[in-house]
């Protein structure tokens, strides 16, 4: 069954963020473009796969793997939430999960 997708505020955020660092940095869009679509077909291969990521500590919180960066989302029976755009090259006690 396909689910419905929604990114939370911090999720759009995170990809906002992630997506303009990369326009700056390399001073055109075709970057920015191509991690924007690879974002996007993750997501919506998560919608028809559900438990395509593995479980974290967090309760219904999964996480799967899109280049560089990771993917946090909650599962419910109609949606799946993106929660948040993780870089996996940063520190990792940077990541907070919003529950």
């Amino acid at each position: 069954m396909v689910k419905k997708i929604v990114w939370t505020i911090q999720a759009k955020d995170d990809r906002r963020e992630i997506l303009t660092y990369w326009f700056e940095r390399t001073g055109n869009k075709k970057y920015s473009q191509k991690l924007a679509y690879q974002f996007r077909e993750t997501v919506k291969y998560i919608a028809t796969h559900n438990y395509l990521g593995r479980a974290t500590d967090t309760e219904n919180v999964r996480v799967t793997v899109s280049g560089n960066y990771l993917i946090f989302y909650k599962l419910s029976d109609e949606l799946v939430e993106v929660i948040t755009v993780f870089d996996s090259r940063r520190n990792p006690e940077e990541l907070k999960i919003i529950k």
